[in-house]
């Protein structure tokens, strides 16, 4: 598996203006990389955003591979007394990664159910509201390109390429603007494919690494899903 596209700075600072001039950069490298590997971009690519923030970085990649745009919703699973930390992630359709020192500290296992069972409510309510606006696509045999605003933990990026594996994509790649250093080998190792534009050090958040970091909200979310579509179908 090999990057296909990393610039480290001297000093290990990236800035980018917004989520749409990170997302049209990837997106040139992404097809960059498809273009050494000889992929029909427009018949072997589907577009996965996760959502929301994904979804601004994911439509320009969408249109430039000509390829429809979907979303892969995944959730943290948090325990109420520290909502920041993530114990795990999950996706709509149930499909659960843990960390493993959640299972060394022996927390009582109903705990860790009831914030299963929240998480994957709420990636189920944003699933269903972006129901109406995806396209009818799988990515069976596919190039599954998944990609979001940048990675912190990694754990919803992982759990949303392992609900993905199991629909028999050709590969899976990682498409991100950012990401720790120190998780380059385990992306390596969850997908075929990684492409990312920078590995700043330290790290400490995706935010860090743009100048407008606004919050997507859910309604841009959707008529970003929709337009996206629209244009490739009216294209």
């Amino acid at each position: 598996m090999t990057f296909g596209s990393l610039t480290q700075p001297p000093d290990s600072t990236v800035c980018f203006t917004d989520r749409l001039e990170a997302g049209e950069l990837l997106a040139q490298a992404a097809l960059k990389k498809l273009e050494e590997h000889s992929q029909a971009c427009h018949q072997s690519c589907v577009v996965y955003a996760l959502p929301r923030g994904g979804l601004a970085i994911a439509a320009p990649i969408s249109q430039q591979l000509q390829c429809p745009l979907d979303v892969i919703v995944a959730k943290k699973i948090t325990r109420p007394e520290n909502p920041e930390l993530a114990i795990g992630a999950v996706t709509a359709d149930g499909h659960t990664l843990w960390l493993p020192r959640t299972r060394s500290q022996r927390e009582p296992a109903y705990l860790n159910e009831i914030a299963l069972h929240k998480a994957q409510e709420r990636a189920s309510l944003q699933d269903q509201q972006f129901e109406p606006s995806r396209p009818q696509v799988s990515p069976t045999g596919k190039i599954a390109l998944v990609v979001d605003d940048g990675v912190a933990t990694g754990m919803t990026m992982a759990v949303a390429v392992q609900a993905l594996r199991a629909q028999n994509p050709a590969q899976v790649w990682i498409c991100v603007p950012v990401a720790p250093s120190e998780l380059l080998s385990h992306l390596q190792t969850w997908a075929d494919q990684v492409v990312i534009l920078a590995t700043p050090s330290p790290f400490q958040s995706v935010s860090r690494f743009y100048k407008e970091f606004n919050q997507v909200e859910m309604d841009t979310a959707i008529a970003l899903l929709q337009a996206t579509n629209q244009k490739l179908h009216e294209g």
